[in-house]
């Protein structure tokens, strides 16, 4: 059902012209003096004043969406009344002198001051969550007799036989096992109590979220300081647990969080959305930048992944931002061994023609791979929302405790994730042997090792992605990918040991080792990351400077573009782009394209659904209740409700602000009448009035005011198209100009309106028409089965932790859900959403949406929850 979307039809979609006779102004432009009587710049700059008290109102709308075409406009309003405002300042003897230089050079150097400074906190932050995890990860294991707070690592730097100032906790193994599953436990849920105590929106990745944002959907709190500093204190406790999560996407939410906060301390940033999402823009780069040690690579990624807006100057703060940030954490030198990161490797070898065969085998596995775990993880995420939302400290904790049964017995999951790439990566020579890998007498017996750790890990990130922990999946599938790509290397080198002098190994030289399985976890990790994210030319760039080997470049490109070949077989996007439709955020991604063969009345909202204001005749009581009761985030302004013939469109908040603005500078009865389309000499213009001669100070309290004219705040030119006009084409429009709503008229008259979410509707309702409906499926009572499994154990374990406390502890999942000691008391904001995607499989992900969308409003905006 893919292909190109038609170009844009500039005839078909038009901003309304002035029809003749309207006597009022863009609600954006200042009403000029000639209308006022009054300093064309006096009233551009209350104009300006009251666009900024609207615009500090819907900063805390939580769950809406930015409207691109009136931020552009507000921008330009500001510029102007600023520009006016500071001419007499920056006047001498009627010319510019040199504080207007200076003045206009810091105005235009914020944008590298701010992205300097945030470069700089964010190197600064992923140097400390390294050293932090580290010592967490190794501290399960043992401690160091010369200084306790020193990891492994730092305690035996520059011992070459053994390391007796490392000490296991015991010499029993028993013991070390049981202190590894306490220290598993104590972890895992004090950072679950952390996130759900201070900070909800801190657990999970973010990087979906933080797709929305940058494409202009607001979530409150997401990015502020609290959600910054409680995902750097839980990161570490989550990785160190030993939960099969990862720090690389946790990074981008923290160095994105980072960027916000520091950003709001400039005016510049302060209300401009459209200057901010360049910078978290730059932020998403430095994050992916720092957690790989790959400047080049982070920008590339925010470019192909996270952005929907990427100008030129955007890409390069983003690559200037992903300097600073790696300069300063090569600067901090967290592991004292100039590595940026601790998998970063170097290869001396290049490799063989005949090996390619392997490569493509390897980017198979990767397509799979991802595949089926994008497939299996959203079936466990709709089960953890379904039942498990309420229980987020015990979830965590319990998922620690049998990751840390598990793993323990094996050496490559017991260890830390990235310090096993390290080990996975490396080649043979050197001393690199870990616990005898590259041992000829051990090979099937790693080769077991590794095939066993491959599916308990994919089995383990399965069911851990999606916890209330802060949580990444860009490391786990690249532990994942180099398990099962050190086997593979492992049984070719034991293929080519079998037959040394075959014609397949012909290109091998004598003497020299001839197969690298380093170099196929090297690959087999960049299969897997690329096949969980649906990405390309990012993995190829991250993984050359992860090894900065120019003779690996082709492999790589033949991995991954064997993983792009395999996941195209597959429903489209990455778990990233899963997880928005699964969370329910209206978002269309720039990717996909799309052909539907209908026009735009097929998928809006028609006239008759659509609440409209008449431009005379409402009172102000009618007004307010109208508000009451419905959850719109705008209403379409027509003359009357018979002709509809279109006058422009005003938000909710727009309208709520003049009515308390309206009310609070003079009493008005609630008969009095609202206009939003008449001549001046008829109204009363607020709030509060531009021009001197009109105004409430000058009114009496018992004036009996008649009416009252809300006409300026009225986008009288609101986005409008033709009802004969393709979808395709409105859907390029919400994506490229990104305006909340797109008003449908035909000559005039309103017909309907069209939103994303009806854009979205229709496209997954015509998906699955086409692949037919299924009833109950064995997914759905398989859950409610292990659900109720799950709730017998709980209470079990409950009532025998009260009988052994005497009743002091209450642990269950019993129909006292709120007495649990572990249950949350708060619930995350996310979970409260409807689906509009990933529930269980392609099927059920068309019907959430369906079931989601017919739950909203009809045809108005996303509500304000």
């Amino acid at each position: 059902m893919k292909s190109r979307s038609p170009s844009i039809n500039s005839q078909a979609t038009r901003r309304r012209p002035s029809l003749p006779g309207r006597a009022y102004s863009r609600r954006l432009s200042a009403l000029s003096s000639a209308e006022l009587g009054h300093d064309e710049t006096t009233a551009e700059t209350a104009e300006q004043k009251i666009e900024e008290e609207i615009e500090e109102i819907k900063r805390y709308e939580d769950f809406t969406t930015i409207d691109w075409v009136q931020d552009a406009a507000r921008e330009q309003l500001r510029r102007r009344a600023r520009r006016k405002e500071n001419a007499g300042f920056f006047e001498h003897k009627g010319r510019f002198g040199i504080r207007h230089k200076l003045w206009e050079s810091y105005n235009a150097g914020q944008a590298w001051i701010v992205v300097t400074l945030v470069g700089a906190a964010i190197g600064l932050n992923a140097a400390f969550l390294n050293i932090v995890t580290e010592w967490l990860s190794d501290i399960k294991l043992g401690h160091c007799t010369t200084a306790f707070y020193l990891n492994e690592n730092f305690c035996c730097w520059g011992a070459e036989n053994g390391c007796p100032e490392w000490h296991r906790w015991s010499t029993i193994w028993l013991i070390n096992y049981f202190l590894y599953f306490i220290f598993s436990i104590i972890f895992a849920s004090t950072s679950a109590s952390l996130v759900k105590s201070f900070a909800p929106y801190a657990a999970g990745s973010g990087i979906s979220e933080i797709k929305c944002i940058i494409a202009g959907f607001v979530m409150k709190g997401f990015l502020g300081f609290w959600t910054l500093l409680i995902k750097s204190i839980s990161l570490p406790l989550a990785i160190a647990s030993g939960l099969s999560v990862g720090k690389e996407g946790p990074s981008v939410h923290y160095a994105v969080c980072t960027g916000n906060v520091i950003s709001r301390f400039f005016d510049k940033y302060k209300r401009n959305a459209a200057k901010t999402r360049e910078i978290l823009s730059a932020c998403a780069a430095a994050g992916v930048a720092v957690a790989f040690g790959s400047p080049i690579g982070g920008v590339l990624f925010s470019l192909e992944e996270m952005s929907s807006y990427f100008p030129l100057k955007t890409m390069w703060r983003s690559y200037f931002c992903a300097l600073v940030a790696t300069a300063v954490l090569a600067a901090m030198n967290p592991f004292r061994t100039g590595q940026l990161v601790m998998f970063q490797v170097r290869y001396d070898r290049s490799w063989h023609f005949f090996e390619t065969i392997f490569f493509v085998f390897l980017g198979i596995f990767g397509g799979l791979y991802g595949a089926f775990v994008i497939k299996w993880n959203l079936r466990a995420q709709a089960f953890r929302k379904k039942h498990l939302s309420k229980y987020p400290i015990l979830e965590g904790t319990i998922l620690a405790a049998g990751t840390a049964l598990l793993c323990y017995p094996n050496m490559f999951l017991r260890i830390d994730m990235t310090e096993s790439m390290e080990i996975l990566f490396l080649e043979c020579e050197g001393g690199h042997d870990y616990n005898g890998l590259c041992d000829v007498k051990n090979r099937w017996t790693m080769a077991l090792s590794l095939g066993f750790a491959t599916i308990m890990r994919t089995f383990l990130v399965i069911i851990s992605y999606g916890c209330k922990v802060p949580a990444g999946i860009f490391v786990p599938s690249m532990a994942i990918g180099a398990s099962f790509g050190r086997m593979v290397g492992i049984l070719v080198e034991a293929l080519h040991g079998a037959f040394p002098r075959s014609r397949f190994f012909s290109a091998c030289e004598p003497d020299i080792p001839c197969i690298t399985p380093g170099t196929y976890a090297f690959l087999g990790a960049g299969a897997a990351l690329s096949g969980i994210m649906h990405i390309t030319v990012s993995v190829v760039v991250i993984m050359f400077e992860l090894t900065g080997a120019l003779t690996y470049i082709l492999p790589t490109m033949i991995v991954v573009g064997t993983t792009k070949a395999i996941s195209a077989y597959f429903p489209p996007g990455g778990i990233a782009d899963r997880m928005i439709s699964f969370n329910g955020f209206p978002f269309l991604d720039t990717k996909e394209e799309h052909t539907f063969h209908v026009s735009v009345s097929s998928v809006m909202t028609s006239v008759s659904n659509i609440t409209l204001l008449p431009s005379t005749g409402l009172t102000l009581r009618s007004l307010e209740a109208l508000l009451r009761k419905s959850s719109y985030q705008g209403f379409p302004v027509v003359e009357d409700r018979i002709s509809r013939v279109l006058l422009g469109y005003i938000g909710r908040t727009e309208l709520r602000y003049a009515i308390d603005k309206t009310k609070k500078e003079q009493s008005l009865g609630p008969d009095t009448k609202c206009l939003f389309f008449a001549p001046r000499s008829s109204a009363v213009r607020t709030p509060p009035a531009l021009t001197p001669p009109v105004t409430f100070e000058q009114m009496s309290p018992s004036s009996s005011i008649q009416t009252v004219d809300f006409s300026r705040f009225v986008d009288p030119t609101p986005l409008a198209v033709h009802p004969r006009l393709a979808l395709e084409t409105v859907m390029e429009l919400f994506k490229k100009m990104g305006p909340r709503v797109i008003l449908v008229e035909l000559k005039g008259h309103l017909m309907g309106l069209v939103t994303v979410k009806d854009c979205l509707k229709y496209q997954f309702k015509v998906e699955a028409q086409e692949r037919g409906g299924e009833g109950e499926s064995r997914t759905d009572r398989f859950e409610a089965w292990l659900w109720e499994r799950m709730r017998r154990i709980g209470d079990w374990t409950g009532s025998l932790m009260g009988r052994v406390s005497g009743g002091r502890i209450r642990l269950g999942l019993g129909e006292a859900r709120g007495e649990g000691l572990l249950a949350a008391g708060s619930q995350d904001p996310r979970d409260a959403r409807e689906s509009i995607g990933g529930v269980v499989n392609r099927e059920e992900e068309e019907r959430g949406i369906l079931e989601a969308m017919d739950n909203d409003d009809d045809g108005v905006e996303l509500r304000a929850r």
